[in-house]
């Protein structure tokens, strides 16, 4: 078999119910100039069986079987053993619609300058229990070009992990996922956006991410609120040093004791604070460690001081945003939005 344009890589885990329907899904592309790499992380239960199955069936499935390793260790080995120009993630729980490969090696091949793409993704769960989850699905669909998913990188993860297709030459470059207590996707697209990787996503909607209650993003700590702070806490504190300097004061927009506790990871790190910023009358004009605590009508003019807003609550990131830009602040210049 001739090397292959796309690699599409699987880490698989105890997923013999739904690997099957996965793997079909990207065996069934228009794009057939492909492979799928899916590496059995030591599963207990059939996938090992199911693997073996579709690869006798098609030669293009190559299985890799190894002790478990965990999410990181797998992902890593699909990569190394892929041989496309083109890499891409897939999850075994997950449906990907017939022309998502077509349309994202499409993009890439119509624009060298761009090294990671996605596409929009539909909620494959239940929306009323897992309302908040399907926010963020509906946030993430809102990030389709390259400008917009770079300035709101550190609000959340601005794609779904398994969406993402890369150039190889990019993965030799600057490395594949790193293990550690952080989430690894993140991880790699903070680190390959502070390198100047273009990122941009094919506006349609391309893959089925489905939520089942055992997601590992629900139940392992590298994937808690508070290991998303940390991780992209390291990378903004970058950011800031080199947009304002090697010790950057900010103003912070959230006075509340979440917004102080997920900033504070932030000031560790040698970000000096210029004041806080409110609406709730009751914390207007108090001092927090000796910063002021301002209404937002009182804030200095644009390009004085550069504003943080850890506010987290639904809707507030849209109406903060009208009301700094109405003010003469622009987003990535002025402020970020980073909660």
């Amino acid at each position: 078999m001739s090397t292959p344009k796309v690699s599409v890589t699987m880490p698989c885990y105890n997923c013999g119910s739904t690997v099957g329907e996965a793997i079909e899904s990207i065996l069934s592309q228009t794009f057939e100039d492909l492979e799928l790499v899916a590496v059995d992380d030591g599963s207990a239960d059939n996938t090992a069986e199911v693997l073996k199955k579709y690869a006798a069936r098609d030669s293009r499935m190559k299985p890799v079987f190894l002790g478990h390793q965990g999410v990181v260790g797998a992902a890593n080995a699909a990569i190394e053993a892929a041989t496309g120009n083109y890499v891409a993630r897939m999850d075994a729980d997950d449906i990907a619609l017939p022309r998502r490969i077509e349309k994202q090696a499409g993009l890439l091949d119509c624009d060298p300058q761009t090294g990671l793409t996605a596409c929009r993704v539909g909620f494959g769960g239940d929306r009323e229990k897992n309302g908040g989850y399907a926010h963020y699905v509906d946030w993430i669909n809102t990030l389709i070009a390259a400008e917009d998913i770079s300035l709101n990188r550190f609000v959340e993860f601005p794609f779904a992990n398994p969406s993402i297709m890369m150039r190889r030459e990019l993965i030799d470059e600057l490395g594949p996922f790193r293990d550690g207590d952080f989430p690894e996707d993140y991880e790699l697209v903070l680190r390959w956006l502070e390198a100047g990787v273009k990122m941009c996503k094919v506006d349609e909607e391309l893959l089925i991410w489905n939520d089942p209650p055992d997601r590992l993003s629900r139940n392992h700590p590298k994937y808690t609120v508070e290991a998303f702070y940390r991780i992209k806490s390291k990378y903004l504190f970058r950011w800031l040093q080199k947009r304002l300097g090697p010790s950057p004061e900010v103003g912070i927009i959230g006075s509340g004791r979440t917004s102080r506790k997920r900033y504070q990871i932030l000031e560790n790190l040698g970000v000096e604070t210029a004041f806080y910023v409110d609406v709730d009358p009751r914390k207007v004009g108090m001092f927090i460690h000796g910063k002021k605590v301002l209404h937002r009508n009182e804030l200095p003019a644009a390009g004085e001081t550069f504003l943080l807003s850890y506010v987290a609550s639904w809707g507030a990131r849209e109406e903060i945003s009208e009301v700094l830009n109405a003010k003469g602040y622009v987003m990535g210049r002025d402020y970020l939005l980073v909660s």
